[in-house]
């Protein structure tokens, strides 16, 4: 498509044969096929305005896990959950430092949202067998094949289904406003360069982040200006250019989304699940160097920070056969990162370090022996040992347009703008303003739960 900027358009009105339509969602992710369908199920009519031929975004690069408490599902499984315990869980990864009634908010509409997904026909199950950082219970909300792909695919069916009109290859690059502060509609691009608009009554934005573009990247998150960027090229920061343009008010731009298992020279994900089941990651050196069980997000920063920028992660059989149940680690091992060592020499000679610091650094992985990291094992790696060698990466950010509870976009006094909301990577999420406010499924949180969210406001505004 040819490169518009992302721009707001001011004016009286829009010509009087422009088409309307009692809402627009820009972007067709989770998050926005999410508000399609809670629109369409209270009889709304709305387009969908999706930037490439397939609806994918941020989750169709992901693995798909949907963190929620107090499910149908999860209930029929009788695992012991709650709202309250799920929004204490992100409270803490964060530190406190995320909007509680955002947290509150998205927390609970998640769990509405997954059971009306489940009785339009998508199928559901919870991971089993290991809890992701920072969750004390399981409540990993995935479908069967585990791929943030077929997520997509099941809701993009269920929204044009339910009536959702869906238009592809659709690039928005103007918000239609009046003086005041009123969104009239958006004008986007299509294939061939021609500009086409729509009116609104209503406009949720349910693009981006800015993880793509690299001048913002290096404007806010300096430390990983030089990272693998392993999201999808639509977060090109929009979202944050229209804020801007219009005085709106932006929060958490520094927040983000990294992984520290990015496979190199590959560029592949390899799972976190071993990590939490007792693998390890060591430098070139053959040295640990922190808490792999903290988190997958902070992890990006701690290997960009080693030797080269690049880590390996060790593990053996049982945690080899583990991680083969999850569809990116056997994508991964198909493009040939998998390397064996029949012993701990090997693996020495394999990474490239002194055999004596790498015997040191395993034996640290004791039973029942804490670390100088805090960490705790409940068995020693044995061989043949496995590694994998990972760089750390920027997925998407979690800052951007400052919202409310309902998911209305504010202006630079805390004011909500009367038509406009945002949720997903377009707007702030729930992760605080640091990398290791990331609690794991934080994006599909913010973009299921704010997809539902913001529907139910544009529900009751058009009522």
């Amino acid at each position: 498509m040819t490169p518009h900027p992302a721009r707001v358009v001011r004016a009286l009105r829009m010509a009087p044969d422009v088409h309307r339509v009692p809402a627009v969602i820009v972007g067709a992710g989770a998050c926005g096929l999410t508000a399609a369908i809670r629109l369409r199920d209270a009889g709304v009519d709305c387009v969908l305005l999706e930037r490439d031929a397939v609806p994918s975004g941020s989750t169709a690069l992901s693995s798909g896990f949907i963190p929620a408490a107090g499910t149908r599902l999860q209930k029929s499984l009788g695992i012991a959950d709650s709202q309250a315990l799920f929004a204490e869980d992100v409270m803490a990864k964060t530190h406190g430092r995320a909007p509680p009634p955002l947290v509150q908010a998205y927390t609970r509409a998640v769990a509405q949202a997954i059971d009306v997904l489940e009785r339009h026909g998508i199928v559901f199950e919870v991971l089993d067998g290991f809890l992701y950082p920072g969750h004390r219970v399981r409540r990993m909300h995935a479908v069967p094949e585990h791929t943030g792909a077929a997520l997509i695919a099941g809701l993009e069916r269920t929204a044009v289904a339910a009536g959702a009109d869906i238009l592809t290859e659709a690039l928005v690059r103007e918000l239609w406003m009046d003086d005041h502060d009123r969104v009239l509609g958006v004008g986007f691009v299509r294939p061939d360069g021609r500009v086409e608009h729509l009116a609104c009554d209503q406009l949720v934005l349910a693009c981006n982040g800015y993880g793509g573009n690299a001048a913002m990247v290096g404007e806010l998150l300096p430390a990983m200006r030089d990272a693998a960027f392993a999201g999808h090229v639509g977060n090109d920061g929009s979202a944050i250019a229209w804020g801007r343009a219009m005085g709106a008010r932006l929060a958490d731009l520094t927040a983000y989304q990294g992984h520290g298992s990015w496979v190199t020279p590959q560029g592949a994900l390899m799972t976190w699940a071993p990590m939490m089941q007792g693998a390890i990651q060591v430098n070139a050196r053959g040295e640990r160097f922190h808490d792999e069980t903290q988190g997958y997000s902070e992890a990006a920063v701690h290997v960009l920070a080693q030797p080269g920028g690049v880590a390996w992660n060790v593990f053996d059989e049982p945690l080899l056969k583990m991680a083969r149940s999850f569809p990116d680690f056997v994508e991964a091992e198909r493009a040939g990162a998998l390397r064996t060592a029949a012993d701990l020499p090997a693996l020495a000679a394999l990474i490239g370090c002194d055999a004596a610091v790498l015997g040191a650094t395993l034996a640290e992985v004791a039973p029942g022996a804490t670390d100088r990291f805090g960490r705790r094992f409940a068995r020693a790696l044995q061989p043949p040992y496995h590694a994998v060698k990972v760089t750390g990466a920027l997925f998407h950010t979690q800052g951007g347009l400052d919202i409310d509870a309902q998911c209305h976009v504010l202006r630079a006094d805390g004011q909500p703008l009367p038509n406009l909301t945002a949720a997903g990577g377009a707007a702030r999420g729930v992760s605080g303003d640091e990398v290791w406010g990331y609690l794991s499924g934080n994006g599909l949180l913010s973009a299921v739960g704010g997809g539902w969210v913001a529907a139910g406001t544009v529900i009751e505004a058009l009522r």
